[in-house]
């Protein structure tokens, strides 16, 4: 098995664990979820998740340890939501063909890509977002490791945008206003 491959092997057990601690368990929770960690492993469900939908992001890895470790609140908060989605709905037609340019192939030679990431790095670090530009860094380093052939894929993946959706689905399910919505009356 190579490096790629484990990674995304024990990147997805933690994913399906965190997954675990979202569950109305009560005080069992965290129990539950560390125990879903090695059950997940054992068991062929991280393997699973692998082979459907590939290697998860480093940013999506980060996210997923942050619940696991119980840390509150978590940096996909509902701006950065809506950006990973308007993000998404820009780059996944692009790459899949839908226009000109293919953002995709960008990511093999990202040299434009960390030049045009410097104003977010500086945004990030404006704002005091030691979490997302611990993020951001990780995802570099992997990147820069070899662990991902493409920075896109060490950044954001199709789990992720779930999780963003599932984010602001949640907000509106709790009668909560999405960005420029009026609150109901």
């Amino acid at each position: 098995m190579n490096a790629a491959a484990l990674y995304g092997w024990l990147a997805h057990g933690v994913v399906i664990a965190a997954l675990v601690s979202l569950l109305p368990l009560g005080a069992a929770r965290r129990p539950l979820a560390w125990a879903a960690l090695p059950l997940a492993l054992v068991t062929g469900g991280a393997a699973l998740l692998h082979g459907f939908a590939g290697p998860p992001s480093l940013t999506l890895l980060a996210l997923a340890g942050w619940r696991l470790a119980g840390r509150a609140p978590s940096p996909l908060g509902r701006r950065p939501a809506w950006v990973v989605i308007g993000l998404a709905a820009v780059f996944y037609p692009l790459a899949l063909g839908l226009g000109p340019f293919d953002p995709y192939a960008v990511g093999y030679r990202p040299w434009p890509l960390l030049a045009a990431g410097l104003p977010l790095t500086a945004l990030l670090w404006w704002r005091r977002r030691d979490d997302w530009l611990l993020i951001l860094g990780a995802g570099l380093a992997a990147y820069a490791g070899g662990l991902f052939g493409n920075l896109w894929d060490a950044l954001i993946d199709p789990l992720l945008v779930l999780a963003a959706l599932a984010v602001i689905g949640q907000r509106r399910l709790r009668g909560r206003p999405a960005d420029g919505e009026p609150a109901a009356g």
